[in-house]
């Protein structure tokens, strides 16, 4: 490392909790993870027929011949390479998370087939690294208690039980304390929905870190309902797992500890309704930060599983306003818009943060309008740095630097200063963001929507600087900028022979650039942005208004 580099990883490490930053210097050291096996006698005692799990998700996809992960295919033949990475990290946790097993591709005899080649054939290797174990054990705890989910003898059974038990025994063992946050959150969920599965002294050892695991929950979803990484994606990822351990759970009452079935549709609700405040009118997510379509279940295949389990969602305190997230929707007439009003989260893991405060995504009825960027993938480089800059956010930059200070693929150093000043919910927002490397200059937004049109009112406060104002757009979207008497403004024509006029700021030069758009991992797509850069920045509006297309 270079002595340059030492501030920022100091920046970087000060927010770490004492045990967890005593845990990644033991990682450091100790590489790897040791297979634990299972201790004493284990029989199975899931219950059949009687848990009902959502489908298989709609972007894992795979028969062993050919697996397709994140919108990349890996064509294998005869037999899967299980130490396979050239992909990258991501996709090789996908594949040994196994969810691509659960769909139809692969019938009941070859997914037995599959299940005992991982076990014979991966022994060690990333396949047992705690996260893709977590969601590894969910996925075989499916597949062995769905119905005619798999043709497999007595033996062959067996022997995908005890793989089951020793994944489970390794997995108590390496709780990722080191990341925290959703990692560890699925750690000690996967490892309690093996307690639940299996019968022996094991088992009840596992499911004695039941209590970890609700104190764990409670800590990482805020009151709100929100998980703490301010993530949609993985906050839908996280709500679904939630609702299989509810699920079984439900089927095996009597084995689960006292409280958590409880808990877990506490938490479940609160969930659904913040998963419905992060939700656009088309019916899919937000991409703020690192989220993207197509790995999480859309949110209408969550609420029906919710309600095969009678979890209905409860709302937040303020409908609208996600007060731990910093999650804020607004909406009138055919406007919706949801803005983010806080830095990144939490403080000891923002990896799967960007710099996106004060920026917002806008909808017309179902028609997106500004969006976020999404992300394309976690490898280090130009794709991963686009998708967190402040620049693909719609929000200022404030002289040309970002509001936090990323590093690497998961980092953050420096941090910026976001205070909420009022919330007017359905209608109105104001907020602060002063950037971590210009904390003189203050960037202060203010939301309005009405029936007629939504406005944002940005000015800098305290120190005068240049400024980058970015508006990404839908894909499709054409914008065209003209100079008018009030000043300038960009008209994009939309369905039903209407159009978007939206007035710009007039201090700023205006022009229209292409971007990349990462909507799905493993897929860039080109749409348009509007860019205002303005050499000493006050203040300045931003006016979205449908009218006819005359």
């Amino acid at each position: 490392m270079r002595l340059s580099h030492l501030p920022r990883l100091v920046r970087t490490l000060r927010h770490l909790r004492p045990g967890q930053a005593l845990c990644q210097l033991r990682h450091v050291l100790r590489p790897g993870v040791a297979q634990k096996s299972a201790a004493g006698p284990l029989e199975w005692g899931g219950e059949t027929a009687t848990v009902y799990f959502a489908p298989a998700p709609r972007h894992a996809f795979g028969d062993g011949h050919r697996v397709e992960l994140l919108s990349r295919e890996v064509v294998f033949g005869k037999s899967v390479d299980w130490d396979h990475e050239t992909e990258g990290p991501l996709w090789a946790f996908h594949l040994h998370q196994f969810d691509w097993l659960r769909s139809a591709a692969a019938s009941p005899g070859r997914r037995v087939e599959l299940m005992l080649d991982w076990i014979l054939r991966h022994r060690r290797g990333v396949g047992w690294s705690p996260h893709p174990t977590s969601l590894r054990i969910l996925s075989w705890g499916k597949l062995l208690l769905e119905e005619g989910a798999l043709e497999a003898s007595p033996g062959q059974r067996e022997r995908i039980v005890a793989s089951l038990a020793d994944q489970a025994e390794t997995l108590a063992a390496n709780l990722e304390t080191r990341l925290q946050a959703n990692h560890l959150l699925s750690n000690l969920l996967g490892v309690v929905f093996a307690g639940m599965l299996l019968r022996g002294p094991a088992a009840d050892r596992w499911l004695g870190l039941s209590a970890r695991f609700r104190r764990e929950l409670a800590l990482q979803i805020g009151a709100d309902g929100s998980h703490q990484e301010r993530s949609p994606m993985y906050h839908a990822l996280l709500l679904e797992n939630l609702l299989d351990l509810l699920s079984l759970c439900r089927a095996a009452h009597e084995r689960a500890p006292a409280g958590l079935e409880e808990d877990l549709a506490e938490r479940a609700a609160a969930m659904r309704g913040a998963l419905e405040v992060w939700m656009h009118p088309d019916g899919e997510i937000a991409l703020f930060g690192d989220s993207a379509f197509g790995i999480a279940q859309p949110p209408a295949q969550l609420f029906a599983y919710a309600d095969a389990l009678g979890v209905s969602a409860r709302k937040p305190a303020t409908p609208g306003w996600l007060s731990d997230a910093g999650f804020v929707r607004l909406e009138a007439g055919d406007f919706s818009l949801l803005a983010s009003l806080s830095g990144p989260q939490p403080a000891h893991q923002p990896g799967h943060a960007h710099s996106d405060a004060l920026a917002f995504e806008l909808c017309i009825g179902a028609q997106r309008i500004v969006t976020d960027t999404g992300v394309a993938e976690y490898l280090p480089g130009p794709l991963r740095d686009l998708s967190r800059a402040t620049r693909a956010h719609a929000t200022l930059e404030v002289a040309g630097h970002d509001q936090c200070e990323t590093w690497a693929a998961h980092r953050i150093g420096g941090r910026p200063r976001v205070d909420v000043e009022g919330i007017g919910v359905p209608a109105a927002a104001v907020a602060t963001c002063a950037g971590w490397s210009t904390p003189g200059s203050v960037h202060r937004r203010r939301f309005d929507v009405s029936e007629g049109a939504v406005e944002i009112h940005d000015e800098l406060l305290g120190q005068a600087s240049s400024v980058l104002i970015s508006l990404p757009l839908a894909p499709g979207l054409q914008p065209e900028l003209r100079s008018t008497d009030s000043g300038p403004e960009a008209r994009i024509p939309l369905p039903g022979g209407r159009a978007l006029r939206i007035a710009l700021p007039a201090s700023a030069r205006w022009r229209v650039e292409t971007e990349k758009y990462f909507p799905e991992f493993g897929s860039v797509v080109s749409r348009a942005v509007l860019r205002g850069q303005d050499d000493a920045f006050e203040r300045g509006c931003t006016r979205f208004e449908v009218e006819s297309d005359a």
